[in-house]
């Protein structure tokens, strides 16, 4: 488990995104990601981290 970026809150699954202008990849989890990819113009996908079992 690591901690999101965006909420410090720990996960198991995160989502690497970018969601601003600067254009800086940030992992962020899933209910940080559902907030900053919502109607986003600057919004982009670029893969999930999972933790090993």
């Amino acid at each position: 488990m690591k901690a999101c970026e965006a909420c410090s809150q720990l996960s198991s699954i995160r989502y690497r995104i970018q969601f601003d202008d600067t254009k800086s990849w940030v992992l962020v989890c899933p209910s940080c990601w559902q907030k900053l990819s919502h109607l986003n113009p600057h919004y982009r996908y670029g893969g999930t981290w999972k933790a090993k079992k």
